[in-house]
Order: C-alpha cells, then structure tokens, then sequence
C-alpha cells in the first residue's frame, strides 16, 4: 500500500470533538487506499502547561526529566486518536516515540532526529494495521532516555517519516488553510499560494512566518519530500492547501512570493572597535558561545583604525549578547566605546525565487518604503531574499507597501 503522512497540530486535536474530526479525514485516506501514519502534537495549551509545572519545580531542572514530562501531552493525544479511529473500525494503535524507535542525539529538548527504522511499523502494516498513530515532537536518545526536538518539533517528526518509508505525501494540518503571501491579519489582500518552492518556504519560515518550523522545511527539501499546508476546519478536499514542493514543480510564479515580518528584532551597535584582521571573530566567537542568534551585520567605514559594528538579534537575547561583550572586553579580547541595542525595530523581508532572474527588486523595494517615508536602519540580502530592518511603529505599513508593490494579490 502507497503511504501517507498526515501532522495534526494542537488546535487540530484541541478537543475530543476535534479529534473525531480528524479522524475522519484520516479514514477517508484509508478508505482511498492508504496505509496512514498520523503524527500528532500535543492538545492546544497542554505543553505551555507542562512547561509551567516544570519550571515551577526549580530555576536548574534536570533536562532529561523536562522531556519526560513535556512529551506527555503527545503521549495522550496518540491514544485518544488511536482510539477513536478503533471506534470508526479503522485498524489503529498508538506509538510513542521510543516505541518506533525514532532515534536522536542526547540534546535534551533540542535533539536532532537521527533515524527512524521503519521494520516495526511495517511489520504492523503487514499484519493489517492501516493507521501508525504516532507522538510526535519525541524520540528516544542513545542513553535510552526519551528526548523532545524543541518547539515545533511535530512537524519535523512528520517529515522526517516521510522521508523514512518513501511516503506519497506529508499533508501539514493546522489551523490555516495554506501559505499567504503575507499574514492576512495585516495585509487584507493577501492570497493563499497554489503551492511554492522549498527555497521559498524555507526563507519565510526562517524569516518569522510561523506556518511551518524551519526544520521541517530543511528535511523536507533534501530528502524531496512533498508538502501539503491545509487546514483541518475546511473542506475535505484534495486540491486544499498549499503545496510546498521543488521549484520544477511550478509552472509560472510571481517575482516575489511573499512579504514575512519579525517583530521582535533588537539592533546592537559596537561603537568604536579596532578595525583590525580577526575582529570579527573576535566579536562573533563569544556571542556564538553565548547562543545569541546574530542575523544581519554592518560595518561601518573605519577611520583612524575605529570602526563600528552593527549586528541584529532576537530581543530576548539582548541581555545575553551585553553580557558575552562585556566579558570578552574585560578579558581583553576587544575594546569598544560602547554598546548601544535598539529593541524598538522590525525586519521586514520579501522572498522569491524569481530574484535570481530579474533585477531591480531592490531598487523597487526602497522605492516603496521611501514612499511611505520609512527610514532603513540595515539591509541584507541572498539570492532570493531581501530584508531591512526598520522601527518597529512602520512594520505593518511597510508590510502593505510591499504587498502593493510587488501586486502579490494576483497570480503569476
């Protein structure tokens, strides 16, 4: 039997009622000749709950028992899933993690997915289980403790089974009906994509659209594994969605595909730093160390052997990148005027694999927000993207802009 991958997120499965839901559709996949394997996350709420009770415990909890109890809300929905598809007369049991074995490194809450041995699901197949319903966000490390992939992480699990029995497709369901051009929340005009590049996807994810985790994403585009984004409150209908897929898949498609934003950017200027070979490893070593995310950097001109330098971050990590420079200035690594860090910014980007192909985005891109009389505090760029960073007041006006400008309310 061809095999199918179906990842309902929490909102997906946040009731009993929802649950049933869901299980319908999983049925009807059956019922079109599949073997099903359901990943399914935690209830909507239930892991921000466990997380609580976790951190209530003590500010140095022991990570590995963190993963115990923060996986159990997956642990719960698995079965209830499995038992109402028992209920329907569907063939189904419930797998947890370290069942599988879903196989990671000893990272606890941010393992890696090393590999998933397919021969005990199989097997079940064989002896007439149609429905694999698995926890998802769960693995097992080489110690034999059980370890979770961070947040999001149930979407990885989908892909990663995907990839590991040869599925036909991985089809996401969540509580939006597919990939916009931009969050409908701000932009009205927004449209749901008919389906978009790896590349792409992979861009808006990393850039602060919340439909897919990055992570999946990456899985995804190496192992060629063919993603559906659909709701699970619509229609049951087999052209819903968007499909995340290669781009020789698409047929034609806009110059740029979509508009992401990222409100909670920090901008951190070094002010007057020696302008010498190795400053910036000097610099970007500690802060790397420290775990601080750095995203877009600047350096100014020097004069007189001073330079400044620029760098952005997510704001809850300002805290930590003062304090990692301030070390490495006490201990002589780097010397600096000071440390200025602006939360008060924005980064705003457009995405498209046709950049590659056509200049003047760009150009067109600082026309529009010039118009708008919004200043750039910092620009960087790929082969198929473009993001600046701005003060955070304008976010959603610059948003509608490049919506406008690039008329991504109507198709390629």
């Amino acid at each position: 039997m061809p095999i199918l991958v179906m990842k309902f997120g929490g909102t997906s499965v946040a009731t009993p009622d929802r649950i049933r839901r869901a299980a319908k559709r999983v049925g009807r996949e059956v019922a079109n000749g599949y073997d099903v394997i359901v990943i399914v996350s935690a209830m909507a709420g239930e892991t921000n709950k466990l997380v609580e009770y976790v951190e209530e415990t003590g500010q140095f909890f022991d990570a590995r028992e963190y993963d115990a109890v923060v996986s159990s809300g997956e642990q719960v929905t698995a079965g209830l899933m499995a038992l109402t598809l028992q209920e329907m007369d569907i063939p189904a049991r419930s797998w947890q993690g370290w069942q599988v074995p879903l196989k990671t490194t000893s990272a606890h809450a941010s393992a890696r997915i090393e590999d998933i041995p397919p021969a005990n699901i199989n097997t079940k197949f064989a002896e007439g289980m149609k429905v694999a319903v698995v926890a998802g966000f769960q693995g097992i490390s080489p110690e034999g403790r059980i370890t979770t992939l961070g947040r999001g992480g149930s979407d990885t699990t989908a892909v990663a089974f995907a990839a590991a029995f040869g599925a036909e497709r991985c089809d996401i369901y969540t509580d939006v009906d597919g990939v916009y051009t931009t969050d409908p929340r701000i932009e009205d005009k927004a449209r749901k994509l008919d389906r978009i590049a790896f590349e792409e996807m992979l861009e808006l994810a990393s850039l602060g659209a919340k439909v897919l985790q990055t992570r999946s994403v990456e899985l995804a585009m190496r192992y060629k594994v063919k993603l559906r984004v659909l709701s699970s409150f619509g229609e049951m209908d087999d052209t819903a969605g968007t499909l995340v897929c290669d781009e020789e898949d698409i047929v034609e498609s806009n110059v740029v595909a979509g508009v992401a934003y990222s409100r909670d950017e920090a901008k951190m200027t070094l002010i007057s730093v020696a302008d010498r070979p190795g400053i910036a490893a000097a610099i970007f070593g500690p802060l790397s160390e420290a775990g601080v995310n750095v995203d877009m950097i600047v350096q100014n001109i020097s004069e007189e052997g001073r330079t400044d330098m620029t760098f952005s971050c997510p704001t809850d990590q300002v805290p930590r990148a003062e304090k990692a420079m301030q070390a490495a200035k006490d201990a002589g690594e780097i010397n600096f005027h000071d440390l200025v860090a602006d939360t008060d910014v924005a980064k705003v980007s457009v995405v498209g694999i046709g950049m590659r192909s056509h200049a003047g985005v760009a150009a067109q891109m600082f026309r529009a927000l010039s118009a708008e009389g919004i200043n750039i505090k910092v620009i960087t760029t790929s082969e198929i993207k473009i993001s600046v960073l701005i003060d955070r007041k304008y976010m959603e006006l610059a948003v509608q802009a490049l919506h406008d400008v690039f008329e991504l309310e109507k198709a390629g």
